[in-house]
């Protein structure tokens, strides 16, 4: 007798229709998963517009690198020194103390070089006499140090944004034997509009530690 196999399948017939709708809803599942996960990933500090760029600057320190972060940077003790950078301009001046100095930090002292060439501006500092362990910041200043300790920062764009690239910062910690040394870049020239750059102690800038003018 001839049977017809329309509507008899075998056991093995049976699983691979079964397959297709397995592998459907497996695929579903990771999916939604993935969604899921964007989602979260999407409403967890994602980096905006309005912030990256702060909050970049403000984690730069000489141990992260510049990488990626151009004039935002604010130290590197892997980019060449000042005084190094082939065919620039560069001038020096030794850190005299300032009577706002905070306690303790009476046998500071160190150099600063500003070069100018053809990738723009490159500062470096070198200080002994600092507390090991604290950190330390630096800005180019537009007036000499005898003019108000330095006066007010130097700005590329006078009014502006009081923070890098706008302004030069340098941000760096003291290691055991009280020495801070670090170097940043910025891609636009200061001309001889930034004579001076003063240090203080990161979290209390009013108390200026020394300032150095530089010999144009």
């Amino acid at each position: 007798m001839h049977h017809s196999t329309s509507d008899t399948l075998s056991p093995g017939s049976a699983e691979t229709r079964k397959r297709p709708a397995g592998r459907r809803a497996r695929q579903a599942a990771a999916c939604a998963t993935l969604a899921a996960t964007a989602a979260l990933l999407t409403g967890c500090g994602g980096d905006t517009a309005e912030n990256t760029s702060a909050e970049k600057a403000a984690s730069a320190s000489p141990s992260k690198s510049m990488d990626g972060m151009g004039d935002m940077a604010m130290g590197d003790l892997s980019a060449t020194p000042a005084d190094k950078v082939p065919d620039a301009e560069v001038v020096k001046g030794s850190f005299a103390l300032l009577d706002t100095r905070p306690p303790g930090m009476n046998d500071v002292k160190g150099t600063a070089w500003l070069a100018q060439g053809a990738k723009g501006t490159t500062v470096t500092v070198s200080l002994t006499g600092l507390k090991p362990g604290e950190s330390y910041m630096a800005h180019l200043h537009a007036q000499y140090c005898s003019a108000g300790n330095g006066g007010k920062h130097f700005q590329f764009e006078k009014g502006g944004a009081a923070a890098p690239p706008n302004e030069v910062h340098l941000m760096f910690t003291a290691d055991k034997s009280g020495t801070g040394m670090t170097t940043v870049n910025n891609t636009r020239r200061t001309g001889k509009n930034a004579v001076a750059i003063v240090v203080h102690p990161a979290e209390a800038q009013d108390n200026r530690i020394a300032c150095a003018d530089f010999d144009f």
